[in-house]
């Protein structure tokens, strides 16, 4: 299962049937749980935990020190939940001391080649990335949120959950839930209608999110204002509940 020409440092904790290929490199401190598949070229640095069924294809390089110039080698790390796919040339690097020091990967997420994930960012569960997007630091990005390829986004953006990010957008404030922006500079173009239906939203979930777009999008009102009336929107299911708080908490702004 591990190929002769990998080299693992004696201190990595790797289960029993985990695959390394050619010319791998697993680093100190890197624990690897049972059902991952490391390709050829990959280099794992640590302190860095990878859950089960994880997939590296050729070239990634996970868990290396984070691009930041106040780095000065503290014991930050990288932790990456279960079932995700990282494709050829994938970056992902740990965190910081000046954030919480961890940058963390949920489960089942696809992220396709070129992608880059910077220091101390949240990602959540069943999100693409599509290639060649990238998130600087301290970013976090909701659950089945969606990047186009080439799209970039500023440190300290949020990307709500649901959300769709067209190919090439340049985001730099926080995108809010269930809605599609696109653009340089990324703009609001309607709500993520498809996305919502594949995951079970149904017709009257549907249309109550698309009234919270337009009093948030379409009435010229300030965000304060806006958030009164999709409070009063909000249903028994708590359906518009996310978007309230993520809408509340934001600090760089939401895209306009």
């Amino acid at each position: 299962m591990i190929h002769p020409t990998a080299i693992i440092e004696k201190n990595a904790e790797i289960a029993d049937d985990v695959s390394i290929g050619p010319y791998s490199v697993i680093g100190a401190d890197v624990k690897i749980a049972s059902g991952c598949k490391i390709g050829p070229h990959v280099v794992i640095e640590g302190p860095t935990e990878i859950g089960e069924n994880n997939t590296f294809y050729q070239f990634a390089s996970i868990g290396a020190a984070p691009q930041d110039k106040k780095y000065a080698g503290e014991p930050t790390t990288l932790v990456i939940g279960k079932g995700n796919t990282f494709r050829e040339n994938v970056t992902l690097n740990r965190g910081t001391a000046q954030d919480r020091g961890e940058t963390r990967i949920g489960d089942d997420n696809w992220v396709m080649a070129g992608v880059h994930i910077a220091h101390d960012c949240e990602v959540g569960n069943h999100c693409i990335f599509a290639n060649a997007s990238a998130l600087a630091g301290h970013v976090v990005v909701g659950d089945w949120a969606i990047l186009g390829g080439y799209t970039l986004v500023h440190q300290f953006c949020h990307i709500g959950a649901h959300s769709f990010c067209g190919m090439g957008s340049v985001i730099n404030q926080d995108v809010p839930n269930f809605i599609t922006v696109s653009g340089n500079l990324a703009g609001p173009r309607g709500v993520n209608m498809e996305g919502l239906k594949r995951r079970g939203f149904d017709k009257e979930q549907i249309q109550l999110i698309k009234k919270a777009y337009r009093a948030l999008y379409r009435t010229g009102r300030r965000l304060e204002e806006a958030l009164v009336e999709i409070e009063c929107l909000n249903d028994e299911q708590g359906t518009l509940s996310d978007l309230i708080d993520f809408l509340k908490n934001s600090q760089r702004g939401i895209v306009r």
